[in-house]
C-alpha cells in the first residue's frame, strides 16, 4: 500500500484483525513450516488470528547477499527469486500465482519479518525487498547473545537511543508497510517507559515487551516481570498496541498475562517450540480423536506422533512439493481390543498385531551443481531453511519422549537436512513408542500421573522454586509439554550456573542490602555487558530464542 495510505498503531492493529496469538520470531526456527503447523492446530476460518514472525534476519547480509536471501525467505516459486528493490524485470514475471512460501497469502498471514540491523540505510534496503510479503517489518532489540553484543544489535543497541530512532524512523518515513519493534526491559520501570516511548516516537506501530533484563538467558534467565508490561500499559496512551512475552508455558498461561498485564497480545517462543499447539484450545471431553490424549486425572494434550505427522506432511506437500506417504491411523489402545493379529499378502503376521506398512519410495530433491552433477560425488549442502529447521524442531516436540526411548533420540541425531527418509524413521519408531506408553498406562495409569499439589508456602518462602510449575505441566512422555527451567537460584545450587567473584560479591551485597530492607532477594544477578563493539557479520546459530 502506498505511505500516504497506510495504517498506523491500533487502525493498522484492527485492520490485521487484533490477533491475540503471536508466534515469536526465532533463529531458525520460526520459519514457513512451523508457522503453518502452529497455525494448523486452529479451525481453518481462526488461523489469520495468529500473527507470525519470520525468523531473525541479518538486514545487512539480506540486502547484499542473493544467496542469504535465496536460503531464508522463499515468497516465490522457483526459478524466481528476491531481488534488489525496483527490480522491473522480477516485477513483469512474477505474480499472485508464483506466490510460494513465506507470506503466502493463502496460508501465511499476517506476517511481520524481523531483522536485526544498526545501520538505517541497510535496513531499509533489506525491508523493501520483503515489504511486498508481509504485513509489517520488526526491528530486534531483543537478541541478548554474545553474538548479537559483537554484532553490535539486539539488545546491545538499547544504550545507543539515536541509532534505534534512526533505524525506526527511516522506515516509518520510507517504507510501505508499518514498522515495529521488539525490545526487552530495562533495569527500572521508569527508564523502559521513555524507552517505550522513544520507539513508538520514532515511529514503531506496534511494541512486543519482553518481561525479561538482557542478563536474563540460559540458566539466569528467570522469571519475566509481568508488572514492568502491565506498567508501560497504564503508562502509555491508550491506543498504544503493546504484545507481551514471556512466562508462557501453557495455554492457560495466555489469558493470565492478558489479564494480568492488560497487553493487547501474548507471543510465544519457548512454549511454542515445545507445544507448536499452544495457541489451541483442546477437544471437548468424548472428543479427542487419535491426536489428542487426556489421562483419566482430566490432563492432557496432543500427542507428539500426531505432531510430528502433521510436521512432516507439511514439510512433504509444502517445501518439498510431493505427496506425502500414505499413512495408517494413528493408534489408540481400543484398537488393541478390536481388532486381531492381522496377516500379510504371504499369510505372515506382523509383530504388532497391525498389518506391514507398505515401504515407500520418496522422492528427495538432489543438490546439484550449475551442470547437473553432485559435486566430488556427493550432494551439496542443504540451506533451505525448512529442511535445516527439522532436527531441532523435532528434538524440541520429543524431549520428554528421547529420554526414555533412546533409539528414537539416536536416530534423530543422525538424521540430516532434507534426508526427508531418515525423519521418516523417526517417525515411525515414535509411533511405536507412543503406543508402548499407551498400552502401559491402560496397564497400570499411576505410574503415569503426577503430584501436582501445590508448594505450601513454607516451601515457597525458603527458596526460588520451579517445583510449582514442574508439576503444573508434567504429562506422560508421549504428550507435548513445555520446557521448565530451573530458577537461577536453583541452576546455582547444582551448580550448573557458575558466577564469577565479581558477581557473587554483587548478588551477597544485593542480599544483604534487601534482608537490612526487609525484602526478600529474587536471586538475580545483573550483567552489564560493555566495551567495544567490533562489526563482524555474524547471526546466532539455530534454536536461539532472540529477545
Amino acid at each position: 500500500m502506498a505511505r500516504d495510505t497506510r495504517l498506523h498503531g491500533r487502525a493498522f492493529y484492527e485492520s490485521l484483525g487484533s490477533p491475540k496469538y503471536i508466534v515469536a520470531p526465532m533463529v531458525d526456527q520460526s520459519e514457513f513450516a512451523w508457522r503453518l503447523l502452529t497455525r494448523s492446530f486452529l479451525p481453518a476460518d481462526l488461523r489469520t488470528s495468529i500473527l507470525a514472525y519470520s525468523p531473525m534476519l541479518h538486514a545487512k547480509l539480506f540486502a547484499e547477499g542473493p544467496k542469504y536471501r535465496a536460503s531464508h525467505f522463499e515468497p516465490l516459486k522457483p526459478p524466481f527469486s528476491l531481488a534488489q528493490p525496483g527490480d522491473v524485470q522480477q516485477q513483469k514475471t512474477s505474480s499472485a500465482e508464483d506466490a510460494y512460501l513465506d507470506g503466502n497469502p493463502q496460508n501465511d498471514r499476517p506476517l511481520f519479518v524481523q531483522f536485526c540491523a544498526n545501520d538505517a540505510e541497510h535496513f531499509l534496503e533489506a525491508a523493501k525487498i520483503v515489504q511486498p510479503y508481509c504485513d509489517a517489518v520488526d526491528l530486534n532489540l531483543g537478541c541478548p547473545q554474545g553474538i548479537a553484543r559483537r554484532g553490535n544489535y539486539g539488545s546491545f543497541l538499547q544504550e545507543d537511543w539515536d541509532t534505534i530512532h534512526r533505524l525506526i524512523s527511516t522506515l516509518h518515513e520510507k517504507l510501505d508497510v508499518p514498522v515495529t519493534a521488539k525490545m526487552r526491559v530495562l533495569e527500572t520501570k521508569e527508564k523502559t517507559l521513555e524507552y517505550a516511548k522513544m520507539i513508538l516516537n520514532a515511529g514503531a506501530s506496534i511494541i512486543t515487551v519482553h518481561g525479561r533484563q538482557r542478563d536474563q538467558k540460559g540458566h539466569k534467565t528467570g522469571l519475566a516481570d509481568w508488572s514492568v508490561l502491565r506498567y508501560l500499559r497504564e503508562q502509555l496512551p491508550p491506543d498504544t498496541v503493546i504484545f507481551a512475552n514471556g512466562n508462557i508455558l501453557q495455554h492457560e498461561d495466555i489469558q493470565q498475562c492478558l489479564d494480568e498485564t492488560k497487553a493487547d497480545g501474548v507471543m510465544s517462543a519457548e512454549g511454542n517450540l515445545y507445544d507448536p499447539s499452544i495457541f489451541a484450545t483442546g477437544p471437548p471431553v468424548g472428543e479427542e480423536g487419535r491426536e489428542y490424549w487426556r489421562g483419566r486425572d482430566g490432563k492432557g494434550g496432543y500427542r507428539v506422533d500426531a505432531v510430528l505427522r502433521r510436521y512432516l506432511d507439511i514439510i512433504h506437500t509444502h517445501v518439498m512439493r510431493q505427496e506425502p506417504p500414505k499413512r495408517e491411523p494413528l493408534f489408540i489402545p481400543s484398537d488393541a481390543s478390536q481388532a486381531s493379529r492381522k496377516q500379510d499378502s504371504n499369510g505372515h503376521l506382523s509383530d504388532d498385531g497391525q498389518p506391514p506398512a507398505k515401504k515407500q519410495k520418496i522422492d528427495q530433491p538432489k543438490e546439484k551443481t550449475e551442470e547437473g552433477k553432485p559435486k566430488n560425488g556427493k550432494h551439496e549442502k542443504v540451506t533451505n531453511a525448512n529442511l535445516v529447521a527439522m532436527q531441532a524442531h523435532c528434538f524440541h516436540i520429543l524431549r520428554p519422549l528421547v529420554s526414555k526411548h533412546h533409539n528414537v533420540r539416536d536416530a534423530l541425531a543422525r538424521s540430516r537436512a532434507g534426508d526427508i527418509a531418515a525423519y521418516e524413521n523417526v517417525l515411525t519408531l515414535t509411533e511405536k513408542a507412543v503406543k508402548e506408553g499407551l498400552l502401559a498406562y491402560e496397564s497400570d495409569p499411576a505410574q503415569f500421573e503426577f503430584d501436582d499439589t501445590p508448594p505450601s508456602a513454607e516451601q515457597l518462602a525458603a527458596s526460588e522454586s520451579s517445583d510449582a510449575a514442574v508439576r503444573r505441566c508434567k504429562r506422560p512422555y508421549w504428550v507435548c509439554q513445555p520446557y521448565v527451567r530451573p530458577l537461577p537460584k536453583e541452576a546455582l545450587e547444582k551448580g550448573s550456573l557458575q558466577l564469577s567473584k565479581k558477581e557473587l560479591a554483587k548478588m551477597a551485597k544485593a542480599e544483604e542490602e534487601a534482608k537490612k530492607a526487609g525484602v526478600e532477594p529474587n536471586g538475580k544477578v545483573e550483567k552489564v555487558a560493555n566495551g567495544s563493539h567490533d562489526q563482524a557479520e555474524e547471526v546466532p546459530k539455530a534454536g536461539l530464542v532472540c529477545g
